[in-house]
């Protein structure tokens, strides 16, 4: 049988495995779902929703300030000076 508290359930591998639509519905309303084998938690069903905010951002899918933010460039100098004139031989 699986045991319930507010942030998640644990199932018995048989037990999962005999009630798996209700461990996905828990997973998907409830929270992540922990599922033991041999009495040591083995896997976790969650929700799509709950692994992508768990997952790095795909290349090319991140906005650019977010993007130049992450680089930490707080103390990098990047004021310039006026070019001035200079003399070139040809």
């Amino acid at each position: 049988m699986a045991t319930t508290d507010r942030t998640h359930s644990q199932w018995k591998l048989e037990d999962a495995k005999a009630r798996f639509s209700e461990v996905v519905r828990l997973a998907r309303t409830e929270g992540p779902q922990r599922v033991s084998v041999r009495g040591k938690d083995a896997v976790v069903v969650m929700s799509v929703e709950a692994l992508a905010r768990l997952m790095p951002p795909e290349p090319g899918h991140v906005p650019l300030v977010t993007f130049m933010e992450g680089l930490r460039l707080d103390g990098l100098d990047l004021t310039r000076t006026m070019d001035e004139e200079r003399d070139i031989d040809l």
